[in-house]
């Protein structure tokens, strides 16, 4: 007679799965470190790719590069003019909400401001394709016969929510992380800007110089300064370029650069000095905002050593003598 032999168990779990498991997820996870270390992509290609496109519209006054590509974008365009149709037909369409999507757009480093009308077309369709397959759900199929009334409409609600909210949480928090990336690197740049301007580079050489020597590091600010190297070199108005720059970005310091770039372009100011204290003003306000989170971590946390640290502490210490007593209580 054969008699199936278990393996250890801890509080009624097999202690020889769950290891064999977190062996296997830990492999895993070797092995995707492992590609990504190999794999390793330059973050400027794409960019690069499209600055040399936004050079080329510059040049030629129309967006057009190839006849394949001209295709594409009237397709694109034509698709986006029949959403936007639809939606005007409809009466929810205005053109305070598209304004407000292209900068969001912009900020979250999207150059294509057709895609606003797509963003509130999805606004429009996706709460009720959302709320739809949660009715099918919940009220159809009767997937949680358990679920009462009141969680089976708090289900409906959450949907239709998520499916108005969505595209713009995205947006936002795409446009959040790009602001931070761009916020560290840019006093840095500074640093570089007023190098190249003691070494007599002119603004849209300093700003392609500067761009080249940070794109890998800060990819995100060198796509930036690339853009507005290009623009001051072909718009007609250079004051254009830094108002592009100060649209594009969703940071208070770029828009004291711009101002501080558009004065010296007026009034022939030093740039290398103001651009010196604005740099000095940028890294004061990087060690505050350091310190301030600095300050902020006791109280943070007190709530992790209140739930997850002291619990366990009294356990360890407090055990052994509560199973002393209980043995002694029992004999």
């Amino acid at each position: 007679m054969i008699q199936n032999s278990s393996g250890p168990t801890l509080l009624g779990v097999d202690v020889i799965l769950v290891g064999s498991i977190l062996a296997g997820l830990a492999a895993l996870a070797v092995m995707m470190a492992i590609y990504a270390a190999v794999t390793i992509k330059d973050p400027m290609a794409k960019r690069v790719k499209a600055l040399n496109e936004r050079r080329d519209e510059l040049k030629a006054g129309i967006v057009k590069s190839s006849g394949k590509k001209r295709q594409s974008l009237v397709r694109k365009t034509d698709q986006t003019e029949k959403v936007k149709d639809t939606l005007q037909n409809m009466k929810v369409l205005q053109q305070s909400q598209i304004e407000v999507i292209q900068q969001k757009l912009a900020h979250a480093g999207i150059r294509n401001k057709e895609l606003a009308v797509v963003v509130i077309g999805a606004r429009l369709v996706l709460p009720i394709v959302l709320g739809g397959i949660v009715a099918l759900v919940v009220y159809g199929l009767d997937f949680f016969p358990e679920w009462g009334a009141m969680k089976r409409y708090a289900a409906l609600v959450v949907a239709m929510g998520l499916g108005y909210k969505g595209p713009e949480m995205l947006l936002k928090n795409k446009a959040a992380k790009r602001t931070d990336a761009i916020r560290k690197g840019l006093p840095d740049a500074l640093d570089l800007l007023v190098i190249c301007a003691e070494a007599g580079l002119t603004v849209d050489a300093a700003f392609n110089r500067v761009a080249k020597e940070l794109g890998r590091a800060y990819p995100e600010l060198g796509d930036e300064f690339a853009l507005t190297a290009i623009e001051l070199s072909f718009l007609t108005e250079r004051k254009q370029a830094f108002d592009n720059l100060a649209y594009r970005v969703d940071l208070e310091a770029v828009k004291g650069v711009v101002t501080t770039m558009v004065q010296t372009e007026r009034y022939g100011t030093p740039l290398a000095s103001a651009l010196r204290v604005l740099s000095a003003e940028f890294r004061n306000e990087r060690m505050m905002r350091a310190e301030e989170k600095a300050a902020r971590l006791p109280a943070i946390m007190t709530v992790p050593l209140i739930l997850f640290i002291l619990p366990v502490l009294f356990i360890v210490i407090l055990g052994p003598a509560a199973c002393s007593i209980s043995d002694a209580f029992s004999m």
